[in-house]
């Protein structure tokens, strides 16, 4: 290449760079100010560096076949201002491929007719109603990931609102607590401030006061007490999973409804987010938000089942250790956990097969399931060997698969890659409940194997945000429409 090309080509990421950096408070003011949530290709566009947004502009080669540049998409953006929009999710990448596609110049006119539904909607207060108070109910692994993303959707207005956290101690604890949510071995820091008020037992994260509530059970608690009423509380213990267990919690003044994330038992409602949370009636007190697993495998049953029709299959997961198990050789209750976790495979069982039925009535009796637990800290993987009653290929599968990731109602459930380079780590805080790897796909005739990735904290995290958030009816639009 000559120098004349290689300075232009260094001339064109500087362009691109000023012109992301233009793009960052417009779309921080669709943000925050008017409640619409900006993406491309289901990638967002929030609180994002400029290198991250230009990359996600670079994405969408791959995942429809068309260069997209800022200079397609800052345009959109800055019409968008204008159009005093209501609330809703917008994905700015399909609007401009769209746009580049349909060979129109007024760019208004295009936005005015895209987003007719929301045009001059705009309501000052955002969203409208009152904020939906919500308590986490243990700080662990799911709790603190809980925590961010409930305070990086307060920027925008979000009517969840995180009001306390309950752990076990005496109080002398703050600051630990404040360090674990501040820093994270495996997602990394906390991108804000978090400030500790000792006197009040409380943290101050990014402007949201925290009340810090020590208690040994739900029984000792009354949340009115500091100002919190008709909360939703997500236990995130694990301590117990039936109606009578979790009912502890609707005993307490101030208490409305309680979110588990783990399996229920009994008759509890298993709601994986995008497939079954329109069974979430108002009238539900106590609902589960399943397993990771669950999570990971059930958006993707339910595309492959209701396109080719599941006969039977096998659920094997290889998933990351977790805090149940022993460091060292140590008893356990449960069948061979109590090896090493940092040294060994672990066989043991799963109980993510069955619990499908639960969201999928359709495929109940139809599958069987086994898990490994490995040596690496987060990501999973779920492996789905099913018998169709329909013949494909890998080509056409993967096609399907990718084109249900980009457009289908499950977008923000399913994820799909293409890469002979990608490892788990890669996938390290992917919002996605499943991320199909495409490179690994088996079809032969009817038989097939789908191999499928998940961040079984952060991926599971945002699922049961969505189902936060369907329980408190926040409810968005999303366009494009098609």
């Amino acid at each position: 290449m000559s120098q004349e090309n290689l300075e232009a080509c260094f001339k064109q990421w500087q362009d691109n760079e000023a012109l992301a950096e233009q793009m960052i408070p417009l779309l921080g003011d669709l943000y925050r100010r008017f409640n619409v949530v900006p993406s491309i290709y289901g990638r967002s566009l929030i609180n994002r560096s400029m290198v991250r947004i230009l990359k996600n502009h670079r994405w969408v080669r791959k995942a429809e076949g068309v260069e997209l540049s800022v200079e397609d998409t800052f345009p959109l953006v800055r019409a968008m201002i204008e159009l005093n929009l209501g609330p809703a999710h917008v994905d700015i990448g399909k609007l401009a491929v769209a746009f580049k596609r349909s060979g129109e110049t007024d760019i208004a006119a295009f936005l005015t007719r895209e987003l007719a539904e929301i045009v001059d909607g705009y309501v000052a207060g955002g969203m409208g109603g009152e904020p939906k108070d919500v308590v986490l109910y243990g700080f662990g692994r799911i709790g603190r990931l809980l925590a961010r993303i409930m305070i990086e959707k307060a920027g925008g207005g979000n009517l969840l609102r995180l009001r306390a956290i309950v752990v076990r101690g005496d109080g002398d604890d703050l600051e630990k607590r404040a360090s674990l949510l501040r820093r994270d071995s495996v997602h990394g820091p906390f991108e804000g401030s978090i400030t500790v008020d000792q006197e009040n037992s409380a943290l101050i994260v990014n402007g949201n006061y925290i009340k810090v509530i020590y208690a040994s059970s739900p029984a000792e608690i009354d949340y009115t007490a500091h100002g919190i009423d008709n909360a939703i509380v997500v236990d995130n213990t694990g301590k117990w999973r039936d109606e009578a267990g979790l009912g502890q919690h609707l005993e307490c003044k101030g208490v409305a409804k309680v979110l588990l994330t783990a399996p229920g038992k009994g008759d509890l409602k298993n709601i994986v987010y995008g497939v079954n949370h329109d069974d979430i009636k108002d009238s539900d007190r106590i609902i589960s938000a399943a397993s990771c697993t669950t999570n990971a495998i059930v958006p993707l049953l339910k595309v492959l089942n209701d396109e080719y029709g599941v006969v039977q299959g096998h659920v094997e997961t290889v998933h990351s250790y977790t805090n149940d198990q022993n460091l060292i050789d140590n008893f356990h209750s449960g069948d061979r956990r109590g090896r090493a976790a940092a040294l060994n495979m672990v066989l043991t069982e799963t109980g993510a097969a069955k619990a499908v039925a639960k969201a999928l009535p359709e495929l109940e009796g139809k599958l069987t399931g086994n898990a490994i637990r490995v040596p690496t800290p987060n990501v999973s993987m779920a492996i789905l060997n099913l018998t169709l009653n329909t013949a494909s290929d890998a080509e056409r599968m993967n096609d399907f698969l990718r084109t249900a990731s980009l457009h289908s109602s499950l977008q923000k459930q399913i994820d799909y890659v293409d890469s002979c380079e990608v490892v788990s780590s890669d996938f390290v805080g992917n919002r996605h409940s499943g991320i199909v790897d495409g490179q690994a796909t088996i079809v032969t005739d009817k038989q097939a194997v789908v191999y499928v990735w998940y961040d079984n904290e952060f991926g599971y995290s945002c699922q049961v945000v969505r189902i936060l958030q369907h329980m408190s009816n926040v409810r968005f639009s999303y366009f494009p429409t098609r």
